[in-house]
């Protein structure tokens, strides 16, 4: 009994000293050499940016860090506006895609079991398809040209082809689309452990369908709804392609601006504090959601 306990005790330290390990290692780490790379200013040469501690004689090396970078951010009304549209596109993206997902994944959980499988299927089987080829037939189906215009004019219900593309519809509409299933799956998950009697229960103390479902069925499925928000909600936060090529150079939102930094203007100090600075405005709503999903795990 000694000798199993003591082995198992091994083994909790191997997984754990392993899982930490993974974490600092490229986690971590990355983060901070992005961190510092923030508090530094743009230079010329490789790499194209002065380091944190310079070595000038003396005992001690001197620090070149500080908060320019992050001040230009907060005061530039480019990024701004940069952040204020990426947080609403997030936002809003999210939401239409929990609208769009919570009844599919309530019809799931209460359709006969053998039928869950394949509707499940049917959710994740875009994923069998590359990303980028999904974005890219979007284009096609909201062109001038496209499928979309032309049955809304062989159906009279235009005469002149709608500016789809290079719209923020499109790039709501790619994001919804793109990210369903991590909103569907989550809700689904929950609502498939969910005692249905409850419900019976309620409607027998006289509750009606629409009332028991906000006073049962919403607050049981709480999780996954906020499950799916953050899986939503954060890539959206980040998002490149979809922006990039449904939205167009109109569109402002942070990976592109990012990348423009990084790759085109080669400032890198600026491009790691738009990093930080979309990591720390991901990390927020994480962690209201989470406080408040434990709030309502203490008071239910």
């Amino acid at each position: 009994m000694t000798m199993a306990a003591g082995e198992g005790r091994g083994l909790r330290r191997i997984v754990l000293g392993t899982t930490t390990a993974w974490l600092v290692l490229f986690t971590l780490a990355p983060f901070l050499i992005v961190l510092a790379i923030s508090l530094v200013e743009a230079r010329f040469g490789v790499p194209p940016y002065a380091p944190l501690f310079e070595w000038t004689g003396g005992f001690w090396p001197t620090f070149n860090g500080s908060i320019a970078n992050y001040l230009t951010l907060a005061s530039d009304p480019l990024y701004i506006e940069t952040f204020v549209t990426s947080l609403r596109i997030a936002a809003t993206s999210a939401l239409i895609t929990l609208i769009v997902a919570y009844p599919m994944a309530y019809a799931i959980a209460r359709a006969r079991r053998e039928w869950r499988a394949g509707l499940l299927m049917l959710i994740i089987l875009p994923f069998w398809t590359s990303f980028l080829i999904r974005v890219y037939a979007w284009m096609g189906l909201l062109n001038a040209n496209g499928l979309i215009n032309a049955l809304l004019i062989k159906l009279g219900l235009v005469t002149q082809p709608l500016t789809l593309l290079n719209t923020e519809f499109a790039v709501h509409l790619g994001i919804v689309y793109s990210y369903l299933p991590f909103m569907v799956l989550p809700i689904y998950a929950v609502l498939e452990r969910m005692d249905w009697t409850l419900l019976e229960a309620a409607e027998d103390l006289g509750a009606r369908p629409w009332r028991a479902f906000v006073r049962v069925t919403l607050p049981l499925s709480l999780p996954g709804i906020v499950a799916g928000w953050l899986l939503v909600f954060i890539p959206a936060l980040g998002e490149f392609i979809i922006p990039d090529l449904l939205g167009g150079p109109g569109t402002l939102m942070l990976g592109h601006v990012l990348w423009t930094e990084f790759f085109n203007n080669h400032d890198w100090p600026l491009a790691s504090a738009l990093a930080v600075s979309l990591l720390v405005m991901v990390l927020t709503p994480a962690a209201f959601l989470q406080r408040l999903l434990r709030r309502a795990e203490v008071t239910s």
